[in-house]
């Protein structure tokens, strides 16, 4: 029986969810000497580079709509987009900040979000 095109895209944001959370997917950027905050292009590209190390996988389409301030505890939300729309959250925590560098970790929902009609 074959397996629907959405059922399949939702099965792929869930293996990345699934092997993020399993294999604990973290990320360190240099921002330079005083920069406080992370871009949310670079956070975007980071996000998608370190959950497809994780996974396996290609890099998926990850949109930060801000910046991540470099604060040990601060958070902020993206969206990875599968090809058909539907979407996947993940969670960005700074975990540490030496002079330039933020250390954070990555954490992806459990489950996807269909495609809006």
């Amino acid at each position: 029986m074959p397996i629907s095109r959405s059922t399949a895209v939702t099965w792929s944001l869930s293996a990345v969810a699934a092997g993020a959370l399993l294999v604990g997917c973290s990320g360190s950027v240099s921002v330079g000497d005083s920069a406080s905050k992370l871009s949310k292009d670079k956070l975007s590209a980071t996000v998608a580079e370190k959950l497809a190390e994780t996974t396996g996988r290609p890099e998926p389409d990850v949109t930060c709509p801000e910046d991540l301030a470099g604060k040990a505890g601060a958070t902020t939300r993206c969206t990875l987009t599968a090809g058909d729309g539907s979407t996947l959250g993940v969670t960005a925590t700074v975990t540490s900040v030496d002079g330039g560098r933020i250390d954070f970790d990555i954490e992806a929902d459990d489950t996807a979000s269909p495609a809006a009609n």
